[in-house]
């Protein structure tokens, strides 16, 4: 499992809100999970991200972070999603000259479906259903959904297709219901006031 916070210039997605966190800290908190587990963010309360393996996927993701951001005085969440390879996010065996210059996603909690905008940041992409102000977020609807569904799938349009084609040619999944307590954790990062969480 990999993941590190990266520091973001793009002002359309999120500024981290740990900037100076130690990258090997990060990787210590996060290889602790097994496959199908979440890990937190170690030594801190609340913490501020949540890291998830795929259990089921058909491109190149590694991981995918529900993470804790704050613009200004506003905390808020969002999934930063991090590529198992260098170049573009791709479907198993698809051929990059395809990809459309403006992918889509949707999320989809036990069934009921959240559309959602996908964001591109250096060394990842961050996917939220709502806004923030100008950051992109997570609606309380779908944080609710996630803390207490079974499971949930991303799924991407990433290819041109023909006419009468699935619009959606990519799927993750991640099994929501061994991430409860983690879910629940980052929650509070973002309902805690700022000079609270910075102890």
């Amino acid at each position: 499992m990999q993941y590190f916070r990266s520091r973001l210039t793009v002002a359309a997605v999120s500024t981290p809100m740990v900037a100076c966190m130690m990258l090997a800290s990060a990787f210590a908190g996060a290889q602790e999970a097994p496959t199908r587990g979440w890990s937190t963010e170690q030594g801190v309360d609340p913490p501020s991200y949540a890291v998830a393996e795929p259990i089921d996927s058909n491109l190149n993701i590694d991981t995918v972070v529900l993470v804790c951001n704050e613009s200004g005085n506003q905390r808020y969440l969002n999934l930063e999603i991090y590529p198992s390879t260098e170049g573009p996010l791709l479907p198993d065996g698809a051929d990059r000259r395809l990809l459309k210059e403006t992918p889509g996603v949707e999320i989809a909690v036990d069934g009921r479906v959240f559309p959602a905008e996908l964001l591109f940041a250096d060394v990842y992409l961050v996917v939220a259903d709502s806004r923030e102000g100008s950051a992109a977020a997570l609606s309380g609807a779908l944080l609710e959904a996630m803390q207490h569904g079974r499971s949930m799938a991303l799924r991407f349009d990433l290819l041109k297709e023909a006419e009468g084609q699935p619009t959606f040619d990519a799927e993750l999944v991640l099994d929501l219901q061994a991430g409860t307590t983690a879910i629940a954790s980052v929650r509070r990062c973002a309902s805690v006031g700022l000079h609270q969480a910075s102890r």
